[in-house]
């Protein structure tokens, strides 16, 4: 089976709502922005995990949803913090990544 080829930025689907992701070969796990937990309908793990970034470390509330990326459906987790202030509401991870997915930075 061929592996799907994605860009550095996709279109996904969460829990059936359409966004653009930015794709993070450096990120461990997905990322979504606070304010769009109650739209994409995500639920709450009850879980916490540390993260580290290069604004240091966080504590982060996981939730899980539905991603359909590349042609795949996968039920997956997400990392919550603020991403307001940034240009993708949602950054799509290596625990995503690595269900067989190869990256081309030209596409």
């Amino acid at each position: 089976m061929e592996k799907p080829v994605l860009g550095l930025i996709e279109k996904v689907k969460i829990n059936g709502l359409v966004l653009k992701a930015k794709i993070d070969t450096g990120a461990d796990r997905n990322s979504i922005c606070r304010s769009m937990i109650t739209k994409l309908n995500l639920k709450p793990t009850g879980k916490k995990i540390s993260v580290k970034s290069s604004h240091g470390t966080t504590k982060r509330s996981i939730y899980s949803g539905k991603l359909e990326i590349g042609g795949k459906i996968i039920q997956t987790d997400f990392t919550i913090i603020d991403r307001n202030s940034l240009k993708y509401s949602v950054l799509v991870g290596n625990n995503t990544l690595k269900h067989g997915f190869l990256i081309d930075p030209s596409k």
